[in-house]
């Protein structure tokens, strides 16, 4: 009814199939995405059908459900390479995709790291359009503030590495290996240096820390889980809002 609704009204509309890989969907990897591209189809049939060239986004969300366990973990690195495959077969199909990342975790802790990484840096590969769920922990039941802000700095190396490097026109600075460079002269100060270091690099911050050990200890030699906490009391305590409501 909610997809109807959605189409009706021309409110682009994430279609998201769960199917779990050995539980309600094939054991293989790949039987489970057939079924998951099967169950995606049948969505946007639906919305077509209510309203033709309603906007609707292919989502994808199957997880491996856990057989020691019983448990469906987000984070397992083959829910994160079904995840991908979904978000190709979308890609193929000419469809904006949508993909969730999650970390089984159950607090903010150096398990959430790596499994949140992986799935931001993997699902930006896949091509995906939209990656949800940054900040959720123990299988989408507990949202961590201050794991959404280590995440967003994650979201933007992510973002970086999606754009690759540009091997052609300026950014090869072919002027710096032939007369660019004199004597008395360095790339520090180049031109092109300042032309394009904002650009090429991206700058994490606050919770990432890049600073030399010894600005470090200076400033309290704080952990990125102490620094994530107040760069949390800070936002809320800045934040202007945007809507009434």
């Amino acid at each position: 009814l909610c997809l109807m609704r959605g189409a009706e009204s021309g409110i682009p509309t994430v279609l998201i199939p769960m199917p779990l890989a050995g539980a309600t969907a094939p054991i293989t990897l790949g039987g489970t995405v057939v079924q998951h591209t099967a169950e995606n189809l049948s969505g946007v049939v639906i919305s077509q059908l209510t309203n033709r060239g309603a906007p609707i986004i292919w989502g994808a969300s199957p997880v491996a459900f856990d057989m020691h366990w019983g448990t469906t973990p987000l984070a397992a690195i083959e829910t994160t390479m079904m995840n991908m495959a979904c978000s190709q077969v979308g890609k193929y199909l000419g469809m904006p995709t949508e993909l969730t990342v999650s970390s089984d975790a159950k607090c903010p802790d150096s398990q959430a790291g790596p499994e949140m990484g992986m799935g931001i840096i993997l699902s930006s590969l896949s091509g995906a359009n939209l990656i949800s769920g940054i900040g959720l922990l123990n299988f989408e039941k507990a949202q961590s503030l201050e794991r959404l802000v280590i995440d967003s700095e994650t979201c933007g190396m992510a973002r970086r590495l999606v754009q690759g490097i540009t091997p052609r026109g300026e950014r090869l600075a072919e002027d710096l290996f032939t007369d660019g460079l004199y004597e008395g002269k360095h790339f520090l100060l180049s031109p092109t240096t300042m032309k394009w270091f904002r650009e090429e690099f991206f700058y994490p911050g606050p919770v990432i820390s890049r600073e030399d050990d010894q600005t470090w200890m200076e400033k309290g030699a704080t952990t990125a889980e102490q620094r994530a906490k107040e760069e949390v009391k800070r936002i809320l305590m800045t934040h202007v809002r945007l809507y009434s409501g």
